[in-house]
């Protein structure tokens, strides 16, 4: 009786251990289909890079700056203009 008590544990084990295998891999695919699901969502989307968007950032504060600058250039030269 022992004996057979313990081959059936020894079985139920071996498919515990088994089943556990096969949920990690299905695991592992779900994860796999949702990562490729969330890129190809991205990629549809074409979000800009955050370097990218520093660097415009940056271009278009210091044309800011340019355009004040020769603003006050105009107007001091408007200024300075004999009538």
């Amino acid at each position: 009786m022992t004996q057979s008590t313990s081959r059936i544990f020894d079985g139920i084990g071996r498919i515990m251990n088994e089943a556990a295998g096969v949920a990690d891999g299905v695991r592992r695919e779900v994860e796999t289909v949702a990562k490729s699901q969330a890129q190809r969502i991205v990629a549809d989307m074409e979000l800009v890079k955050r370097e990218d968007f520093d660097a415009l950032r940056e271009l278009v504060q210091v044309q800011g700056e340019e355009i004040d600058a020769l603003r006050q250039e105009i107007a001091t030269l408007k200024a300075a203009k004999p009538a």
